[in-house]
């Protein structure tokens, strides 16, 4: 039966899976399904084609497996990529875009194992969870981090993730010297300045990435050992891109491209679609990875997960485009969208006022960002090392994945490209209107709507009181308006959404229009009935020098009960004058160590804002 499928295969390579034979065992046995699943690394495997990597059992696993080039996750940072892990849909989709926003989703959308639990399978999780939701009470049968497949019943099917959190970013807040790495070795990117300290980060990162490839092997030890090996699909891929500055958080290969190896045992090597040994360029993204597990038990995935299952009985044909997100990260306010294609990243920045790298307290912990944030203060960095802290970015980036692997010469404004800027334009635009993105709301606003009208975001963004089409209009010509759209602008400052008013004020952040019009118009914005349209108009008035009612505005939304509206507050402050700022140290101090329900991001920012008003001590 193997070989003349394969037979079929190699006479037709070109034939979409969906329509290959629907081959199942013949016992009618399901497989076992297993996940191992590192934390913030891209490809950095010696079977990827990297010279410093010391991998040798990942790359057996691929040597014997099918090795997926262009695998990509759904965001550059854990917990909203782990969502559409769990759930098969994009963050964006559910209001579950920032990071930990524990928003509810309805009880009819389930996770990926509850529905293998119903088929009868055992489902266990060791042990990270993060979901950005709230997991549902049927998710696993065992999540914690003495889960193992090894409870399951006699001839129970199992499902199991493992997780691996050797290769997380906090293993370099330590100072760790490096062990098994020669620094002087270590493949500096052209994006980081060539310091002792990024050397040794990038050795030291090495190193973990090498224990993470023992333990793997161990696991795979333990598993042939148990009896599963022939019976056990196996997949590995890493949570997100990472883990140092410029990768884990952002919208770069750096970010999102990570590594995807599937190994099938003999007896399910019918299930395969290339022969073992094998490399992909099919496009594979973490929405995909639902509903293709369930394909590959024999279960058809429901009709509202959101990607294309790759393997088995229920696989669909290729994708052209893989999307992916950037929203809040952590206590920093952000919201940009990407796709790639085969060859190309095309990615819409909606706060191209806002720099890359703004201050993340957990991201300044590493040597490497310290390091590099000083150079960059002190002039010792090159034009293209600048650009991750210049005070702004972009409105959209086009890049060459193929020639320009790192991403550092945005192709956005070069006439030659015009036509692949277009169709992935076009393309990002229609997912977004396709997945109604909940992140054309502000945060906190978003869930001010859901809160008062007693439902889910995933319910929210699909009734017909969210403009989606509207909302990413006043988007777009927010984030590249120029002179000739004022008039665009004031027409849709006076929009029923309050979302569309928000955008409107956003976009003089970084519009040097001034004159009485304008101010009269951000003057009624300052005071309009949503915080965050308030907060917007603050800001935009502010650069104007126009400080009237500014201090009240800003004052009554640090004093919101919303965390998300509070938070919104404290970044604006962040980029305003520190004599201005300590108008507010009372409220800015309440934050600091008060309990308060939600996240705390807004005393992590509120913290920062205190660091830099405190004077310097000796």
């Amino acid at each position: 039966m193997r070989c003349s499928w394969l037979f079929v295969f190699l006479l037709f390579p070109f034939l979409p899976i969906a329509v290959m034979p629907h081959l199942t065992n013949a016992s009618g046995e399901r497989p076992n399904i297993l996940w191992i699943v590192s934390e913030d690394n891209s490809p950095f495997l010696a079977s990827y084609g990297d010279p410093y990597a010391v991998t040798p059992n990942l790359d057996v696993l691929a040597a014997q497996g099918v090795l997926y080039t262009h695998a990509f996750a759904t965001a550059p940072v854990c917990a909203p990529a782990r969502f559409t892990l769990a759930t098969g849909l994009y963050p964006t989709t559910a209001g579950t875009e920032g990071m930990r926003s524990r928003n509810p989703i309805p009880d009819n959308i389930h996770f990926l194992s509850s529905y293998l639990r119903e088929a009868g399978y055992y489902c266990s999780n060791n042990a990270k969870e993060d979901y950005n939701t709230i997991k549902p009470e049927s998710a696993w049968d065992d999540s914690s981090r003495e889960a193992t497949y090894r409870n399951c019943g006699p001839g129970q099917p199992f499902f199991h993730v493992q997780n691996f959190g050797v290769t997380h970013e906090s293993s370099l807040h330590k100072g760790t010297v490096a062990d098994l790495h020669d620094p002087a070795g270590a493949p500096v990117p052209p994006y980081h300045p060539d310091l002792p300290e990024i050397r040794n980060d990038w050795a030291v990162y090495y190193d973990r990435v090498t224990e993470l490839d023992q333990q793997v092997g161990d696991f795979l030890d333990q598993l042939e050992e148990d009896g599963h090996a022939e019976d056990t699909i196996v997949f590995y891929y890493s949570d997100h891109g990472g883990a140092l500055a410029r990768s884990k958080r952002f919208l770069f290969e750096s970010g999102l491209r990570v590594p995807m190896i599937v190994h099938f045992p003999e007896k399910w090597r019918h299930l395969c679609p290339v022969l073992p040994g094998s490399a992909t360029e099919r496009i594979v993204t973490f929405a995909d990875l639902p509903p293709t597990v369930l394909s590959l038990a024999g279960i058809k995935p429901p009709d509202h997960m959101q990607g294309r299952a790759f393997l088995g009985n229920f696989a669909d044909g290729p994708r052209q485009y893989a999307y992916s997100l950037r929203g809040r990260m952590d206590e920093r306010i952000d919201r940009s969208r990407t796709v790639r294609d085969s060859r190309y990243r095309y990615t819409r920045n909606w706060m191209p006022h806002r720099p890359y790298g703004q201050f993340i307290e957990y991201l300044w912990r590493a040597p490497t960002t310290r390091a590099w944030h000083e150079a960059y203060r002190e002039g010792r960095v090159t034009p293209e090392q600048s650009v991750f802290f210049n005070s702004a970015k972009p409105a959209e980036e086009l890049y060459d994945c193929l020639a320009d692997p790192d991403n550092l010469l945005n192709l956005a404004g070069d006439s030659r490209y015009v036509g692949v800027l277009e169709r992935l334009r076009d393309a990002l635009d229609a997912w977004i209107l396709e997945t109604r993105d909940s992140g054309l709301l502000p945060e906190g606003e978003f869930r001010i709507r859901i809160k008062n009208l007693s439902t889910t975001g995933y319910e929210y963004v699909r009734s017909e009181n969210y403009p989606v089409g509207e909302l990413l209009h006043a988007a777009n010509l927010a984030s590249s308006a120029g002179m000739d759209d004022i008039p665009r602008l004031m027409q849709l400052s006076r929009h029923k959404d309050s979302g569309v008013r928000y955008w409107v004020a956003t976009a003089y952040a970084h519009l040097d229009k001034d004159c009485h019009e304008t101010r009269d118009m951000l003057q009624r914005l300052l005071h309009d009935p949503s915080p965050d349209v308030s907060i917007a108009a603050a800001e935009a008035l502010y650069q104007r020098g126009a400080m009237n009612g500014l201090e009240e505005a800003l004052g009554l939304a640090l004093r919101h009960p919303e965390e998300m509206v509070r938070v919104h507050a404290i970044n604006v402050l962040t980029f305003m004058e520190p004599d201005f700022v300590r108008r507010f140290l009372p409220m800015l101090q309440t934050h600091d160590g008060e309990k308060r329900e939600g996240s705390g991001y807004d005393i992590r920012a509120a913290d920062y804002l205190l660091e830099q008003l405190s004077p310097p001590t000796n």
